[in-house]
């Protein structure tokens, strides 16, 4: 059972959204337009939670740090571009918003303002007292997403609750000192989270607010 929190933290991709066709579907045209193709579908997917810097790093190994940041922007405005067509909300995860108490933030490697966007258009805007993304600081494993939700919220670390779905995930949990849940549905290596002691693990929505 799991004890009520003042503040949950959400990661988005593979927690709140199975969002991996999109992702996926703009990594894979933009790499095209670099000259690669054939890349499995698994191998993309492993590379949701994390920066992309770290999968462009390894499928294009002599471009430039510009280069690369070419290739991110050419990314992101695919990836916005495909209006989120193909990504879904994971079933039981707008019940349990609803039924949640406590306050509720964001901690995603997306920008701020689109996830705030994605929110909307998905319609869970409104369980959400908070959006932070990730705009101009180091991503997770990183820290920094969480810390900035701790101090909107003005609250102690160990009053919050990380949800997520990957390693980075954790790790950023474990840095920020907040307790954390890993989730079963998502798209991380569950061994690659048990690295790093979840303090709950759940296989539904609805046990996060039983």
């Amino acid at each position: 059972m799991i004890p009520e929190f003042p503040v949950y933290l959400f990661d988005v991709d593979g927690t709140l959204m199975d969002s991996a066709p999109d992702i996926t579907g703009a990594v894979r045209q933009a790499l095209e337009q670099e000259g690669v193709t054939g890349l499995e579908q698994s191998y993309l997917q492993s590379f949701i939670g994390f920066h992309l810097f770290e999968l462009f790093e390894q499928v294009l190994p002599h471009y430039s740090r510009e280069e690369h940041e070419r290739v991110l922007a050419n990314y992101r405005s695919i990836y916005l571009a495909r209006e989120h067509v193909t990504t879904r909300v994971f079933d039981g995860i707008q019940p349990m918003l609803e039924r949640l108490g406590g306050r509720k933030s964001t901690a995603t490697t997306k920008g701020t303002e689109t996830t705030r966007n994605v929110l909307t258009q998905f319609g869970l805007i409104a369980y959400f007292d908070h959006v932070q993304g990730t705009d101009g600081f180091p991503s997770k494993p990183q820290p920094d997403v969480i810390l900035r939700s701790i101090e909107h919220f003005g609250v102690r670390p160990e009053e919050c609750l990380l949800v997520g779905d990957a390693a980075p995930d954790m790790e950023a949990g474990r840095r920020a000192g907040v307790k954390t849940c890993a989730v079963r549905w998502g798209y991380g290596n569950q061994d690659a989270m048990a690295a790093f002691t979840p303090d709950y693990w759940i296989s539904h929505p609805r046990e996060l607010a039983g």
